[in-house]
């Protein structure tokens, strides 16, 4: 059983993620001209996705996504914010975008410590630390009829799994906890914000046309 230190950061982190996931799910229902219902659906799925796949597979049931009122509440809070507040929220993309990176780094660090005190080994914690982080956003994108982002060349995936990572080896050797959330998260935060800025993408392959 998860000490209640670790309990509480866990809980921290994850509803500091589904808060600003569940931002970007509604801001794309808002601009794909959805309605209230589909502006909180896709709030939810992306804000809850990454966390309930997580807790399903490391056999954390019933999920805390069903388990605790907060991360129910959460996403709502939030789809409500953006359907009221869109145009302004619209106006700061970057902004949201940040907040989109820091979801991202709260969940992998989540995902990845929560899957280590459950008994799994540090590549599989890293592994479903990365899943944590993506899972949501790439629901969101396939319920809004959009190629997912880890699958259209951006740096997404990697600096969930290098966060992920690094949150599981401090954990593994007994390194302060908060420490260690702190500097996974601080990994992934800053390598995608960097990735946002400078432009960095994966390599795709490129189609050969004519001849």
């Amino acid at each position: 059983m998860a000490s209640p230190h670790l309990t509480g950061l866990l809980v921290v982190l994850d509803l500091v993620g589904i808060f600003v996931f569940a931002l970007s799910g509604a801001l794309v229902a808002v601009r794909k001209e959805l309605d209230v219902f589909g502006v909180l659906v896709l709030a939810g799925v992306t804000g809850l996705g990454g966390g309930f796949v997580r807790d399903v597979l490391i056999g954390a049931t019933p999920p805390s996504a069903l388990s605790d009122w907060r991360y129910l509440l959460v996403p709502v809070a939030a789809g409500l914010v953006t359907f009221l507040y869109h145009p302004a929220l619209g106006r700061m993309e970057r902004l949201v975008a940040v907040f989109d990176a820091c979801g991202l780094a709260a969940f992998c660090v989540a995902g990845a410590l929560k899957a280590v005190d459950y008994g799994l080994g540090p590549l599989p914690a890293a592994l479903l630390g990365m899943v944590t982080g993506i899972g949501g956003g790439m629901v969101r994108d396939v319920l809004a009829g959009r190629v997912p982002v880890i699958f259209r060349g951006e740096l997404y995936a990697t600096p969930a799994l290098a966060g992920a990572v690094v949150a599981v080896l401090g954990q593994r050797y007994g390194l302060p906890l908060v420490p260690v959330a702190l500097v996974g998260a601080a990994v992934c935060l800053v390598w995608r914000l960097l990735a946002l800025r400078r432009g960095w993408q994966a390599p795709v392959a490129r189609l050969r046309t004519g001849g």
